[in-house]
């Protein structure tokens, strides 16, 4: 079945910056859309950013200007450049592929202190 490893987390103060991976296994990762989502305690799951198989990406409004995702298909991976990072970029972080499951599995935790 399809497996999506996330990692990159951290602890950073505001202003600082990270950069999230996700690994696939099990799918045809060039050809799937993947998105990024998040969820902090006691709110809904949200898109973050996605990146489609043709390379096109879109982004939430909160994250514009900031982030930035990015595909390896050679490395069955996705990245998501956080920089200028805010306490309110603060959730879990977690990879999806076409838009199923998002902020399900195991995450990875971001923390932005002020």
């Amino acid at each position: 079945g399809v497996r999506l490893v996330e990692s990159g987390g951290g602890s950073v103060q505001a202003g600082g910056s990270l950069r999230l991976s996700c690994t696939a296994s099990g799918m045809t990762f060039a050809f799937s859309d993947m998105g990024w989502y998040r969820q902090a305690p006691r709110k809904e799951c949200e898109l973050v950013s996605s990146i489609r198989s043709d390379g096109s990406t879109s982004y939430g409004n909160s994250v514009k200007g900031r982030f930035t995702i990015s595909r390896d298909n050679g490395k069955n991976t996705v990245y998501l450049q956080m920089n200028s990072l805010k306490p309110e970029d603060t959730a879990v972080y977690y990879c999806a592929a076409d838009y199923s499951r998002p902020c399900w599995g195991q995450g990875t935790q971001v923390t932005v202190s002020s």
